[in-house]
Order: structure tokens, then sequence, then C-alpha cells
């Protein structure tokens, strides 16, 4: 796993994240909201860097930008978790899922 950028250190291996306004103070061997940034002896990993679950390229309109260069093509890339919880997510498969669920693969960010 890759160490995360945006956390502090604090006192008992534990993590303050501060990816997102929760600010998780993550406990050894737990994770965050997200399901995806993990503390293991008081350093934070991101259990998803280099590994995508979702990628496509559709038009501009099924996006919430919709407005912005209409006609043109969009590129989206995604990996799962997520530090929502919406009752009706169209996302719901990819968003809260397990880390070690196999249906992640690689996409090295040095390799782009």
């Amino acid at each position: 796993m890759h160490e995360a950028r945006q956390y502090k250190k604090t006192e008992n291996n534990t993590a303050t994240c501060s990816l997102c306004n929760h600010r998780c103070v993550i406990k050894e061997g737990k994770h965050g909201i997200c399901g995806v940034r993990i503390n293991e002896q008081g350093t934070l990993y991101a259990g998803t860097y280099g590994k995508i679950s979702a990628e496509a390229v559709d038009p501009i309109e099924k996006k919430p930008l919709f407005h912005y260069l209409p006609g043109t093509m969009s590129y989206s890339l995604g990996s799962i978790g997520c530090n929502f919880h919406c009752q009706h997510c169209q996302n719901w498969h990819i968003s809260r899922p397990e880390l070690d669920d196999s249906h992640l693969r690689l996409l090295s960010p040095e390799k782009g």
C-alpha cells in the first residue's frame, strides 16, 4: 500500500485524516468513514492508490457539468470508497465495497 499524504500522526498510533471534511481520527488497524484510508502502526495508507474500479469515456451530457462544452466527451476515472451515505446512490456497488474486493484493477499513476 501507498502512504497517504493528507494526515497527521497523533499519539497512541492514531492518525487524523485530512483528506475530507470528516477529519476521521483513525485508530491502529481501523479505517476512516470512506473505508479505504487505513491506519497501520500510526501510519495512514491510501488503500486504493493506483487501483481503479471504473473508467469510461462518455458524452459530457451524462455528467453533472453537462453545460460545459456541449457535444464533447468526458473521461471519468474512479475507485471504491466514499465519505457520503446517500440512500439512493447510483454508484452503491463501488462506493461502499470492502477494500479487498477483487474487482479493482491496477492503473499506476507513475506509468500514466
